[in-house]
């Protein structure tokens, strides 16, 4: 069995990932469904990864190392966001309902990812 150097399982790990990401795009385009290219990928990804025709641990590298700066993938998100505060009188409304939506969902994320690496532990 041939063992990769850590460098090497990761960009091929990212390069997968980018794959699927592309394929979920293109098959959105070119099938003009309402939803985004990117989710679709990682629905098929997902698919992939249940027929086991991808391996976990052919992406487990690029997805770690993209969990470890996770917090930096949102930056130009909220600097977006930032910049329209001035529009927050009209959208009040809107922004309460946008900022309870980031909570919930932040809070299950990080409540079902302590559960899965507790259970990961056990």
């Amino acid at each position: 069995m041939l063992v990769l150097p850590p460098p090497v399982r990761f960009v091929l790990g990212l390069g997968l990932l980018t794959a699927f990401a592309a394929l979920g795009t293109a098959l959105v385009t070119w099938l003009r469904w309402p939803l985004p290219g990117s989710v679709v990928g990682m629905a098929l990804l997902w698919a992939a990864l249940s027929l086991g025709v991808v391996r976990l641990s052919w992406l487990e590298a690029a997805a770690d190392g993209l969990l470890g700066i996770l917090g930096l993938l949102f930056v130009p998100a909220t600097v977006g966001f930032i910049e329209f505060l001035s529009a927050g009188a009209a959208w009040g409304l809107w922004l309460l309902v946008m900022l309870a939506g980031l909570l919930l969902g932040a809070g299950t994320a990080g409540v079902l990812a302590g559960r899965l690496v507790r259970e990961g532990k056990g």
